[in-house]
This record gives structure tokens, sequence and C-alpha cells, in this order.
């Protein structure tokens, strides 16, 4: 199970290279099912597999200019923000043990794997619903900070809950909403990404033993995925690799559902 943990581990830096975002929402699942891990410390894992791995993908796209700092200041801020909010006061607030239901017991970590399997499910209905296109060239118009700045809250707290990146959040609003070109939008998407996983991961560090070699490998490899990713989506178009990947992540959502509430 591991090797293969490992080869999921390069598939999410893949993904991340390829499409920008989708591929983070895999690690915790990779790391709770693959690797053993607890639940809650596999969310602080993912926070640094994901920041880590982003923040080497951004580095060439701010050399190529394809990063918009302006949105990075307006989401990141209010993002920072929520993660920490959510990793010091909320998770630490809920107790391990919730409610019971016949011999059924919801524990913490039944409720964050739900919580991941209902993100998965929204994340592939993201990636698989069919996005209109325009022959019109789009200018990009005056951002809408209030637009942004409730985004980054929400992606915040994302991000603090289930140590995803919330790249298929990001991106659709950059894009759809901000008019930045798909490159930049990717760009953007990483560096924001960086900043609040990494963030997390450090709010996160009070009281969690960390086994930093084993995470160092793992990152190794998503990092070596992500150099792949980028290599391959100059040849390969990530938009049509979208719909695929997001049955893909349904797939996987609904067994995580069924797992926890049926085969536990």
């Amino acid at each position: 199970m591991d090797i293969i943990g490992y080869f999921a581990s390069v598939f999410i830096g893949i993904l991340l290279g390829l499409i920008g975002g989708g591929g983070s929402i895999l690690t915790v699942p990779v790391l709770v099912y693959l690797f053993g891990l607890d639940t809650i410390l596999s969310t602080t894992y993912s926070l640094f597999v994901v920041g880590t791995t982003s923040l080497v993908g951004s580095v060439f796209y701010f050399k190529r200019g394809q990063v918009d700092r302006i949105t990075v200041l307006a989401f990141g801020i209010p993002s920072i923000a929520m993660v920490f909010f959510t990793r010091r006061f909320i998770v630490p607030a809920i107790p391990e043990h919730l409610f019971q239901i016949n011999s059924f017991d919801i524990t913490k970590s039944i409720l964050f794997m739900l919580l991941f399997a209902l993100l998965m499910i929204a994340a592939a209905y993201s990636m698989i619903k069919k996005q209109e296109t325009s022959s019109v060239p789009v200018t990009k118009g005056k951002p809408n900070y209030i637009f942004l700045i409730l985004q980054g809250l929400f992606v915040g707290i994302v991000t603090g809950v289930v140590g995803a990146g919330g790249g298929f959040l990001i991106i659709p609003a950059l894009v759809n909403f901000l008019k930045l070109p798909m490159k930049t939008a990717v760009g953007t998407s990483l560096v924001i990404i960086a900043i609040n996983s990494l963030t997390g991961f450090l709010f996160s560090l009070h009281g969690t033993e960390i086994e930093w070699k084993f995470l160092g490998i793992i990152t190794l490899f998503a990092i070596t995925g992500i150099f792949i990713g980028m290599a391959l989506s100059k040849k390969i178009n990530g938009k049509r690799l979208k719909p695929i990947f997001g049955w893909f992540v349904l797939v996987m959502g609904v067994f995580i559902v069924i797992k926890e509430l049926f085969l536990t």
C-alpha cells in the first residue's frame, strides 16, 4: 500500500501541474487509506504537501509574469485569517465523539472524512460540468474586491478544515468573475494555495508530532509530479482531462461516504 501511496503522491503533483487545481483533494484520502494515518493528522500533513508543491509550481508562473499579485493579496489575507481561526479554534474544539445512532458512533474522524467526501463531490461537479466558451476576446475588468474577500474567507475555511488547497474553487472564480486568462488564473491559484496551505500547516504545529522524514518523502514525490505535470501541460490540454478526472473524484467521494458510514 505504501508503494501505491508514493505513486499516488506523484499523481497528485501531476494534476496540480497539469490542471492547476483539484489534485490536492486526493492528498487526505491517500494519507488516510493508503498510508493508514489518522484523519486529523492527515489534514495537517496535506497542508504541507499541497503548500510546498504549489509553491514550487508557482515559481515558474512568477517567472513568466502569470501571477496577479493584487488578486493574491485580496484573496490571501482573508484566507490566512480564516485558516488561522479554523485550525487554531474550530478544529481543536470539535470533540472526538460527537453522537451515536443506535450502535454507530459518529466520531471526529468520520465527520471530517464525510466533509471531505462532500467537498470531493462538489469538486467533481465543478470539473465535470461543461464550460461555456466564447470566441469574443475577454477583457479584464475592475476586480470586485468584496467578492474576492468573501471567496477568500470561504477558501480559508475549506483549507483549514479539510487540508485541501481549494484550487477547484479558486480558478473558476478568477476566470469567470475576474476574467483572468487561464494560465494567469492557474499561476495565481497556485500562489494562493501555497500561502493558505503552508500557513495552515504552521498554525497546526502546536501539540502535533510530525514525522518529518515521511512527510519530506511524500512531498518530494508530489514535487516530482508537478514537474511532470507542467511538462505535460505543454503537450496536453488540461481542460480536456478535467471532466475525466472529475468522474474519478466523484467515484472516490461516493466511496468515502459508503466506507465511513457502512464499512467502518
